[in-house]
């Protein structure tokens, strides 16, 4: 059950022995948690953060991945894109507040979102072609042209790398870079409660039309099913082995099939 308190509502991403990475069970309680959050008429606000103040989501939880095959990465897609879709689909407006790494389903959340919030420190990205050999959901690569532009999400992707709070900005995925003053104000919940208390403060229907009129604007972007990536990526031999040499904590040998 979310946590709520007057018209905000608080997700929670909780895993904090793996940065918060993401079990499947974590996604389909988030698929919940939006259900009962849009049942629920007093709230006006959803606020999605990492618990433990260190990382919002640091991808996927890869001890899932054993013993995957490729009808296996298939249903998976299928089950974390029901999670992620239900939260954009939201009739209130979401703040991701991201401190540390929001990488792999945690880039996948924070791009669903309608804000971001976030920390200097926060990075942003999905670096699979160095790290596992899968791939990315194609409605996801789609959130990201829009927020961060094809040349940067291109160049982040295919190069593996992590895109900074700065540069996230800049690029305009993140709506501010919450610092910290000396005497500790100004931090990022300083700046996610005046959000929420403005947000709160508008009218209901408004907000309602104003995210249908954008999930509207997206909707000619998105693409249709990708289940023969899917089948590609997580039946072959370099998933198998990004998931050993991940858990193993050892550079991958990749052969291309």
């Amino acid at each position: 059950m979310p946590g709520t308190g007057g018209s905000v509502a608080r997700l929670v991403l909780s895993n904090p022995a793996r940065r918060n990475a993401l079990t499947l069970s974590m996604y389909d309680q988030l698929h919940q948690a939006c259900e009962e959050i849009d049942a629920a008429p007093h709230l006006r606000v959803t606020v999605l953060r990492g618990a433990g103040g260190e990382a919002f989501a640091a991808g996927t939880d890869i001890g899932e991945f054993r013993d995957f095959t490729g009808a296996d990465g298939v249903d998976y897609e299928r089950r974390v894109g029901r999670a992620v879709e239900r939260l954009a689909a939201l009739r209130m407006p979401v703040i991701a507040a991201v401190e540390g790494p929001a990488v792999g389903g945690g880039l996948a959340l924070a791009a669903s979102c309608d804000i971001v919030v976030c920390t200097p420190g926060a990075v942003f990205g999905a670096p699979i072609a160095r790290t596992l050999g899968n791939c990315l959901a194609p409605a996801v690569v789609a959130r990201l042209y829009a927020c961060l532009g094809r040349a940067r999400t291109l160049r982040a992707l295919l190069t593996a790398e992590l895109i900074g709070a700065q540069e996230a900005y800049e690029a305009g995925f993140v709506g501010q870079v919450a610092s910290q003053a000396d005497d500790g104000t100004g931090g990022l919940d300083d700046h996610v409660a005046r959000l929420t208390a403005r947000i709160a403060a508008c009218a209901p229907l408004t907000l309602a039309a104003l995210k249908e009129a954008d999930r509207r604007v997206l909707a000619g972007s998105v693409p249709g099913p990708a289940d023969d990536l899917y089948e590609l990526c997580y039946g072959s031999r370099d998933f198998r082995e990004g998931v050993s040499s991940f858990l193993g904590k050892r550079a991958p040998e990749w052969q291309g099939r």
